[in-house]
């Protein structure tokens, strides 16, 4: 029987405790779930990594829901929650005629297990789907910045190094110019914020394979990418990448508001170039297929969450050269909390929303 979930129910401790979670409720509700094995990489403690797909509703229905949490890793501890909190409700049981609904869960499990963003090769898996058949998309500006983006101590003067080399940047070329450069993809760095990759990470792979398994006979799809990050603390932010004045972008419109879908500026500022996003992954996985969706974000500290950005870079390549078991949990403890932030106030509002939005999509659809 459905019902309403705690907060504290839907937000688990890890990723092993956010698997556990899905799938069980998932299954509670009739849900058909696949678990699909990372190969060769391993959570901390040597436990198994895997993709978990739950698919509810019938198999050919020619209306998809595809709702996917954890591209970036420990994000995925508030997108899982979004999932688990839906699946509890009576929406789960209760699909409109020809619509079904694939929730992919953890589809950087090696991140989120980790406590991470980014995957075992340190990409930005929401900038891996380019089509690395052609040279990767340049940044210069990014080239110029990364030796100054990671102090070699985390302290208050590395910090302030970074700021300044980071301000000096932006005196020349302006607020947006610099947002660009550090979050709009780079290909040249494999220890820098955004990598993208040189080729495609196994959880692009996956989501290739995910997707031909489940929406072979999917002709429309409504998508929801969660996120963590940008936005008011604890409001969705919506980022749909749909083309401008599509029919699709519409869609979407209809379905969440014209004023949160449309012209949203991140941060306050022009939106990135983005590279290699999961949007377009899907896309190009589904040709000739509508679909219709946005990236939703959960915000959290705004723009400080530039910094938050550098800390995982540093905890990954830099604390270890200099180890202090104090200062490395810390740091670890607020880097959790710059993406997924343990008030009871945000993880219950991200709860609220997750459930909202999710129905929205879902009975827009149906009316597709």
């Amino acid at each position: 029987m459905s019902r309403h979930l705690e907060n504290w129910q839907v937000f688990a401790r890890d990723y092993a405790d956010g698997r556990a979670r899905f799938t069980a409720q998932a299954q509670a509700v009739g849900g058909a779930v696949q678990r699909y094995t990372h190969p060769h990489q391993q959570g901390p403690d040597g436990q198994t990594l895997s993709v978990d797909v739950a698919r509810l509703g019938p198999e050919k229905a020619s209306r998809t829901l595809l709702l996917i949490s954890g591209t970036h890793g420990l994000e995925g501890a508030a997108g899982s929650a979004a999932q688990v909190a839906w699946l509890a409700t009576d929406a789960a049981t209760a699909l409109p005629a020809d619509t079904n609904v694939v929730l992919v869960h953890a589809i950087n499990p090696y991140g989120w297990a980790h406590q991470t963003r980014t995957t075992e090769n340190n990409v930005d898996l929401n900038r891996n789907f380019i089509d690395f058949s052609h040279a990767p998309p340049a940044n210069a500006p990014y080239d110029a910045l990364h030796p100054h983006l990671l102090p070699p101590e985390w302290t208050d003067a590395g910090q302030a190094a970074v700021r300044q080399a980071i301000e000096d940047f932006r005196s020349i070329h302006g607020d947006d110019a610099t947002f660009n450069a550090t979050a709009s993809g780079q290909y040249n760095h494999p220890d820098g914020l955004v990598y993208g990759g040189q080729q495609r990470e196994w959880s692009n792979l996956t989501l290739e394979s995910i997707l031909g398994d489940y929406l072979g006979h999917s002709e429309k799809v409504a998508l929801i990418d969660w996120h963590t990050g940008i936005g008011e603390y604890g409001e969705p932010f919506f980022l749909c990448f749909n083309e401008e004045g599509s029919q699709e972008q519409q869609q979407a419109a209809a379905w969440w508001g014209s004023e949160r879908v449309l012209d949203q500026r991140p941060h306050g500022l022009a939106r990135p170039n983005y590279q290699g996003l999961v949007f377009r992954g899907v896309e190009r996985f589904l040709p000739g297929r509508r679909i219709a969706g946005a990236v939703v974000e959960f915000g959290t500290r705004g723009r400080h969450m530039r910094e938050a950005l550098r800390l995982d870079q540093w905890l990954r390549f830099h604390a270890a050269k200099h180890p202090d078991a104090t200062r490395d949990h810390n740091l670890r403890l607020d880097l959790i909390d710059a993406f997924v932030p343990y008030s009871g106030v945000w993880r219950q509002s991200v709860t609220r929303h997750g459930v909202q939005i999710t129905d929205q999509a879902l009975h827009g659809l149906a009316a597709w």
